[in-house]
């Protein structure tokens, strides 16, 4: 379970409600209801029946349902159709609005048992889970038994496998919709970028993988009767594998698939062909000193700058778990406000590796890291490339936008060419002693996912990336580094 998220509170019951998300459902909604546990009855707190606009009798038998029964009970019938994905966006609005702990999705066509409910809601109420899903996958030979058709249990399988090898998760299945979350996840979540369609499932769970939220899974009996599916199947195929690709892709830096801000800190680059394995070159060609790390994220830079011989002393505008032990001083603070007045101002070094693009005033910025330096001390900068073959495409087909990371990280304020950062350098009194270009991070392709065959090729590529930034920086270079002296 990340951090900040607590268990629910012990001093009163936990809240727990049930979404039933129904659409033309008046021949099994009532039983399904009926099927509800009577020691569940008992203590949920509300159940929320969100009829999508069905053309039967479903928000009537609801209402009847309600005035009948002694469960608490809201019933409510979307005036348009707002999809399967839709209706559930609004079913989570309505529990975080109303302050529940634990939300289930029900649905009211009766093929996920009622009768286990309570078998996926403790394991969030005891804080092991931020979400519980149900499988028929779990029991082996359980699904066909049920009478899941054997093309639908071929498609899942082959489906969820490939899902759990593109994501690393191993979940025995990615296609249930039973399912119960902890209301603060689901909080947490940019649920409105989601597909209103039946592939909401699929980015739900991308969403909570992606944030750092655990998921378990529970066994849960198949049935499978005269229910009426309206999923097409193809489609249905085709928008999960999209969803889990551009997942991944987002992962690299490419795209931005809504999650939650990224609570991660920037993540290493070991190779020494990367941004981060050329500044550790020039660190290592110096000889130990005393080095300022500008934007030193979780200190794992700093530790191998440290590794060197090197006394390092960390900036950034959090506090990262393990910094403080990573490196020989942290001192935290916004650097749009400026270097703090801790730092000293006789550094051999300081290293600025993708940090001028985060702030308003670069140049600003500059000079204060230029009056920290000790005489005879050198300014090493890495920053992205807005020139790339990359960014130069998306702007050449009119799709400009912002990606979760690499050169139109949705965090950049300023854009670079070799020709803007070399005239900001000369108009801030610096001198280029030595400069390189590096190629597309091909490192990033560990943290998408597994290693597969597609990760193998990407990295056999790199080499040839990594070749042709040598060839033409200004088309093919990711990143611009410069190790800098003072003009005079």
């Amino acid at each position: 379970m990340p951090l900040g998220e607590p268990r629910v509170a012990e001093a009163r019951p936990p809240r727990v409600g049930v979404l039933v998300v129904a659409y033309n459902a008046e021949r099994t909604l009532a039983t399904t209801l009926d099927r509800l546990p009577p020691s569940f009855r008992k203590t949920v707190d509300h159940v929320l029946l969100a009829d999508d606009a069905s053309q039967d009798g479903t928000y009537e038998i609801g209402r009847a349902y309600q005035s009948s029964s002694e469960l608490p009970m809201t019933v409510v019938k979307h005036p348009k159709n707002l999809g399967y994905g839709g209706n559930q966006k609004a079913g989570y609005a309505w529990a975080i609005s109303h302050g529940l702990d634990v939300v289930v999705l029900l649905h009211g066509d009766g093929q996920y048992a009622p009768e286990v409910i309570e078998s996926l809601v403790d394991p969030v109420v005891r804080g092991e889970a931020n979400a519980v899903f149900g499988s028929r996958m779990l029991v082996k030979g359980g699904a066909l038994d049920g009478g899941m058709p054997l093309y639908k249990f071929v498609g899942n399988r082959i489906l969820s496998t490939a899902q759990n090898r593109l994501t690393g998760l191993g979940l025995s299945e990615w296609h249930s919709g039973y399912r119960a979350y902890s209301v603060k996840a689901l909080a947490k979540l940019d649920l409105q970028s989601y597909s209103d369609d039946f592939d909401f499932d699929t980015e739900i769970i991308l969403g909570l993988h992606g944030a750092g939220f655990t998921i378990t899974e529970v066994p849960i009996p198949t049935y499978y009767g005269d229910e009426i599916c309206h999923v097409n199947g193809m489609r249905y195929a085709k928008d999960v594998v999209v969803d889990v690709l551009a997942f991944r892709a987002s992962r690299m830096g490419f795209g931005h698939r809504g999650t939650v801000v990224d609570p991660n800190a920037y993540q290493m680059k070991p190779s020494k062909r990367s941004s981060h394995g050329r500044l550790l070159a020039w660190l290592a060609a110096s000889g130990p000193g005393k080095v300022l790390d500008v934007g030193c994220s979780d200190g794992r830079f700093g530790a191998a700058a440290r590794a060197l011989g090197h006394e390092v002393h960390g900036v950034d505008i959090v506090t990262h778990e393990g910094v403080t032990n990573r490196i020989d001083a942290f001192f935290e603070a916004d650097l749009a406000a400026g270097l703090p007045e801790q730092a000293h101002d006789d550094y051999s070094t300081i290293v600025a590796g993708d940090v001028l693009e985060h702030v308003v005033d670069p140049g600003a910025l500059l000079d204060q890291m230029v009056e920290r330096l000790a005489p005879s001390g050198h300014l090493l900068i890495s920053v992205p490339n807005i020139s790339h073959w990359y960014p130069r495409g998306r702007i050449a087909v009119g799709r400009f936008d912002y990606d979760s990371r690499g050169p139109l990280d949705e965090g950049h304020l300023r854009f670079f060419t070799r020709r803007t950062i070399e005239q900001l350098l000369s108009r801030h009194g610096l001198r280029v002693v030595e400069s390189a270009t590096v190629g597309a991070p091909v490192d990033v392709v560990d943290r998408a996912g597994p290693r597969t065959l597609t990760t193998s090729l990407v990295r056999r590529l790199g080499r040839i990336d990594h070749a042709a930034a040598q060839a033409w920086p200004t088309m093919f270079g990711y990143q611009l580094l410069y190790k800098l002296e003072r003009a005079a």
